[in-house]
């Protein structure tokens, strides 16, 4: 896979109480990633940034909500997320301590 399309497949972890409650429970991690993404390449971005053993990816295509503006009406952009589950004992911390 290409090196320099691996930096871009992941654009944002995803913090929600759902997300967080996967990351306890299941060992998962939920990232905003490209709506072009494979789950290969996922797997491959998050192995390489990471350093850790990814064991499955699920994906997710998320549809923008149908929002009004006054009287028209419009429409967020739909986007796509992933959720990785970790080996055991691998473990991603976005909080870093310094």
């Amino acid at each position: 896979m290409n090196q320099e399309r691996l930096l871009k497949i992941l654009l944002a972890p995803h913090v929600s109480e759902k997300s967080n409650r996967a990351a306890e429970q299941h060992n998962q991690v939920v990232f905003k990633v490209l709506r072009d993404a494979t789950k290969p390449e996922i797997k491959g971005a998050v192995e390489t940034l990471f350093k850790v053993k990814v064991k499955d990816v699920t994906v997710v295509n998320v549809k923008g909500k149908r929002k009004r503006f006054g009287a028209v009406y419009g429409q967020r952009s739909d986007w796509k997320k992933a959720y990785v589950s970790l080996e055991a004992g691998h473990e991603i911390d976005f909080m870093v301590a310094e």
